[in-house]
């Protein structure tokens, strides 16, 4: 008597490991799920990943399995190590390295020294690997003033850019609100970010722009990714309100901004950084099919 075969995704679902799940599913995917078909973001224009902290249920490993099942590139805010061997091994890449704390960051002197030591280590295993990114935070203001924040940050940012043109690596500072989530966070609006990557003026200083947090600030975000499609070298994702699935208990139409973003001729990642409330595999599941553009 032969056995079904079963899918990636629907081992996960039933709480099956990585290596389980591989050894469950046929070489190669033919199968489709539901009327839309299977999920592969390769066959859209977006190079989608998934940051794995938001998925805590799940190991590296299995969240591996998923995202190669789904067509990810990678994985998003990992570190060197075990955690960049595992990518390797499902031919992954990690979308974007750690560095240095967030709430301690640039936009203050006193933790250069300790963040530029992270981003050096970061820039060089991530170059090490053929991979692109790494991330750095301008960190809570602490009552500094943004202009002058702006400016220790722009100090700070040119004493490692150098290093990051060396290597190919483009050091990316990350959006983040200071409403809901990252209270005193200074990087908080697009415009503070953008006129700090005009000041450093390299191809290999660009901004993470948060499209969840982004919209909690600012909003206008299809306008803003054309207006400045130049400065934003990385995007993550969420629903808004709640940071949960792209779905429609939550504000945000993710394939128009999907489409936007692809239309600007975009070649970097786009990372989902969702916490989902329901079944992790089918929010993903969900999330890659609809930015698949």
């Amino acid at each position: 008597m032969s056995v079904p075969s079963v899918s990636r995704r629907s081992a996960l679902a039933a709480g099956l490991t990585g290596a389980a799940a591989l050894a469950a599913r046929p070489a190669r995917a033919d199968h489709h799920e539901g009327e839309e078909g299977k999920a592969d973001a390769k066959s859209g224009r977006l190079n989608q990943s998934v940051c794995a902290w938001c998925f805590k249920g799940m190991s590296l490993e299995e969240l591996s399995v998923l995202a190669v099942d789904l067509g990810l590139v990678g994985i998003d805010l990992m570190g060197p190590g075990e955690q960049f061997e595992t990518l390797k091994k499902h031919g992954l890449v990690c979308t974007m390295t750690k560095s240095h704390k967030l709430t301690d960051g640039l936009c203050e002197p006193k933790f250069h020294d300790e963040c530029l030591t992270a981003l050096e280590a970061s820039i060089k295993a991530t170059a090490a690997e053929g991979w692109k990114n790494v991330i750095t935070f301008s960190g809570n203001a602490r009552g500094i003033d943004p202009n002058v924040g702006l400016d220790n940050c722009a100090k700070a940012l040119e004493q490692i850019v150098p290093l990051a043109e060396k290597h190919g690596v483009v050091i990316q500072m990350e959006l983040l609100n200071s409403k809901v989530n990252h209270p005193d966070y200074m990087c908080d609006t697009s415009a503070w970010g953008v006129k700090l990557v005009d000041k450093v003026a390299s191809d290999n200083f660009k901004l993470l722009y948060d499209i969840y947090h982004m919209q909690i600030m600012e909003g206008d975000i299809i306008r803003t990714i054309k207006d400045h499609k130049e400065a934003f070298g990385h995007y993550h994702t969420a629903g808004n309100p709640g940071r949960n699935e792209l779905d429609g208990a939550q504000e945000l139409q993710y394939r128009p901004i999907a489409e936007a973003i692809a239309d600007t001729g975009y070649e970097g990642y786009f990372a989902h950084e969702f916490i989902p409330k329901n079944d992790p595999v089918k929010g993903l599941t969900d999330a890659v099919k609809l930015c698949t553009v």
